[in-house]
């Protein structure tokens, strides 16, 4: 199949005219809200800290170098990667760099490395302590966020640990899945306090892993995940570090509306191309373990508390959501009076008051965490340090220095014996960005050699990608996909067949390369171009998945090898761009607009019935009952008018039927817009924090009584909206 890609950029001028939309997905909304997830990609295990007035949140790296990452924010919503804790592992054992035995014997550690970090400040420094499989827990200190970072192997079998700094200078660490122990931590970092190791929850008692250890006001709080049966995360406390605990669940059920992600089925690990995968099949009404759970939480400058849970995102992998907290009988449960443990997609920003129509919202400016496209041009480029790439890149194990280099502008990756993909040393990688994307690289091939494969892939299992084979002095373009060991070849040669006629000759010995995303609904598809302006897609729309051997979601990947045993030739890759239609959300909400609101569960219009109630209505009923104002109220808020003059006006506390109608526009509701992207919404009572619905199955009218969306979205609380022209 062969077809154009035509790619709409949206670039508009910044809501209540305060700051320029962003090209790249960042969580604020312009208006003093923001909608989740804070990132649109990859960042698993989120711990955050809070010194002074700066945040601080750290994550999983896993098998990727630079490691244990750091990102900075003054607001909780805008954030910027400013640190890793190391570049590479230090450890002798060769499989952290890809480089022992392929197969069987575990030359890699995909989905191993180092994870689940806890970040802490005490004594002046900052402390990250992580684990890594098979060498125990791990610890890196450094007096300026920014580093250096010091190195301390602690060994002892404690992982995925939350750590506590006491009031007598005593240290803990909080550890294990079910069975819960508490062990003292030395001074110096230089391991456990032997003898010191107890049980402080038996098993029994509901708790999993993931912990974050508190001391609020003299009590201790351990924010623990639990996946059995379901996923949710838990709360327990006690006066004593040692127990007794008692436990509540603070969240459960929380999705924003997304069914987990198609899993991977295969047997073994690191497989071989021609391995039979299966995707699992998706029940799209489970919350499974794909809910907001394990992660820290915060409280911000102005008095409020927060939790930065993660959450599958689908083929994107497990990413962060902001959660606003209430403290209940002495509980910090996650969400809203009214609606406790489930928290909106779209929320006030931390310090946030909600003003009257028109006034600006003025914080801190709106920003990505990493900027994603690279030219390659990097005037501070040491061919000693090896420093120089922009942060967002991370290299598939640790690389051989030597086998790379940044020469005239460009990237230039020498090719190493791989049998495929997965066993590719320096292959550089950096996460997809969702909910769509478009990702471009320009590909150099003059000096490739016989039996080199070069080009743009997919770091997943099953893997794929697009690139250029040399076999002898023949160029091939080839896209292979794992899923279906499915590989289709374009020959590149100056004598063009009827296959190939679309095609120049790679007279410059270049080519385009690109990878069309739509991670929300989990496919991507490959395009090439020869001359950087017509693409042609190649392959199929293929299905992502997401899979718990790499503990990761899709990722880019820039990649050279060679299959035939030898060191060959080299690729150089140039004008790296990656462009993200939905990151301006400036239009996202109609307000102004005359809409239909159409239930997503019935696929029914809501009509304002002339008995006074807002119920639904035939499919193809458009007339003027069924038509809404959109009525800007500012900071994200919006009131309806019904185009007969009437307005929407929620009478009681959340009883069904209680939504109606009034003529004052004075007295309509006023409701927070949910977001939920490509035209699907959710309206937010600001008075119960709940969300207005009808029941797809009772017959009852609409109602301000849904606690939020179901993973399917067709509970009844979310909607469509259609313009009316």
């Amino acid at each position: 199949m062969k077809r154009k890609l035509t790619l709409l950029l949206l670039m508009t001028v910044g809501v209540l005219g305060i700051q320029a939309q962003p090209k790249s997905w960042t969580a604020d909304n312009g208006n003093g809200t923001f909608t989740n997830p804070l990132f649109y990609d990859e960042f698993s295990d989120p711990d955050i800290l809070r010194v002074g007035d700066d945040y601080y949140l750290a994550g999983t790296t896993m098998h990727a170098v630079p490691g244990l990452v750091i990102l900075h924010s003054k607001d909780l919503v805008n954030w910027e990667n400013i640190s890793y804790c190391f570049d590479r592992f230090d450890f002798p054992d060769p499989a952290f760099s890809l480089s022992g035995p392929q197969g069987k014997n575990r030359g890699e550690v995909y989905g191993e490395g180092i994870w689940a970090p806890c970040i802490r400040y005490a004594n002046g420094q900052f402390y990250v302590f992580s684990n890594v499989n098979g060498k125990g827990l791990q610890c890196y200190t450094a007096k300026d966020i920014r580093g250096p970072w010091t190195h301390h192997n602690m060994q002892g079998r404690i992982y995925d640990l939350g750590v506590l700094f006491d009031d007598d200078g005593k240290i803990y660490a909080i550890h294990n899945y079910g069975e819960v122990k508490c062990t003292e931590l030395k001074p110096d970092m230089s391991g456990p306090v032997e003898g010191t190791e107890r049980t402080i929850i038996p098993e029994g008692n509901g708790v999993g892993e993931g912990h974050h250890m508190y001391k609020i006001d003299g009590m201790y709080y351990l924010i623990s995940t639990d996946y059995k049966p379901n996923g949710r995360t838990l709360c327990s406390r006690s006066k004593s570090i040692w127990g007794p605990y008692e436990t509540r669940v603070i969240t459960a059920d929380e999705t924003y509306g997304y069914h987990a992600a198609p899993i991977t089925q295969w047997r073994g690990r690191i497989v071989p191309d021609g391995t039979k995968f299966a995707l699992g099949p998706v029940d799209k009404d489970a919350t499974a373990c794909s809910n907001a759970h394990q992660g820290g939480i915060v409280q911000a400058t102005d008095g409020s508390w927060w939790a930065l849970f993660m959450q599958d995102f689908h083929s994107i992998g497990r990413t962060v959501c902001l959660m606003p907290m209430t403290w209940e009988d002495g509980w910090p449960m996650v969400g809203l009076k009214g609606n406790l443990g489930r928290a909106p997609r779209t929320w006030y920003k931390p310090g946030i008051v909600v003003r009257g129509e028109g006034q600006e919202v003025r914080g801190e400016p709106m920003q990505a965490p990493y900027d994603r496209s690279d030219d390659f041009n990097y005037k501070s480029y040491s061919r000693t340090s090896k420093t120089a790439l922009k942060p967002i890149w991370q290299w598939n194990h640790n690389p051989d220095d030597k086998m790379w280099s940044l020469r005239g502008g460009r990237l230039r990756l020498q090719t190493m014996p791989a049998d495929q993909l997965m066993w590719a040393r320096n292959t550089l990688t950096q996460r997809v960005i969702g909910p769509k994307s478009v990702t471009t690289v320009e590909l150099y091939v003059k000096g490739m050699k016989d039996g080199d494969v070069c080009g743009l892939g997919n770091i997943n299992i099953p893997c794929s990608w697009v690139g250029i084979v040399k076999n002898g002095k023949t160029l091939t373009l080839r896209c292979f996909e794992q899923l279906t060991n499915d590989t289709i070849d374009i020959p590149l040669t100056s004598h063009l067949s009827p296959l190939t006629s679309h095609l120049s000759p790679l007279t410059s010995n270049k080519i385009w390369l690109r990878s069309i995303g739509d991670y929300d609904n989990d496919q991507a598809q490959y395009a090439y171009s020869t001359d950087g302006t017509t693409f042609q897609t190649i392959g199929r729309m293929m299905p992502l998945s997401y899979q718990l051997t790499t503990f990761q979601g899709s990722r880019h990947a820039l990649f050279a090898f060679n299959v035939k045993g030898r060191r060959g030739g080299y690729a150089e890759f140039d004008n790296f761009t990656v462009e993200e239609p939905c990151a301006d959300r400036s239009k996202n909400i109609p307000y102004g607009k005359t809409i239909r609101i159409v239930n997503k569960a019935t696929g029914r219009p809501a009509i304002a019935t002339t008995h006074g109630v807002l119920y639904d209505t035939r499919a193809d009923d458009k007339s003027q009952l069924t038509q809404f104002l959109v009525i800007d109220r500012g900071q994200g808020r919006v009131a309806l008018r019904c185009a007969d003059g009437r307005y929407v006006k929620v009478y009681g506390d959340g009883l069904p039927g209680d939504v109606r109608f009034t003529a004052e526009a004075s007295d309509a509701e006023e409701f927070l817009w949910q977001d939920y992207l490509d035209h699907d919404f959710m309206l937010l009572s600001l008075r119960n924090h709940r969300y207005i619905g009808k029941s797809p199955t009772t017959g009852s009218p609409y109602s301000m009584d849904f606690a939020g969306p179901d993973p399917a979205r067709r509970n009844g609380s979310v909607f469509r909206w259609e313009a009316v022209e």
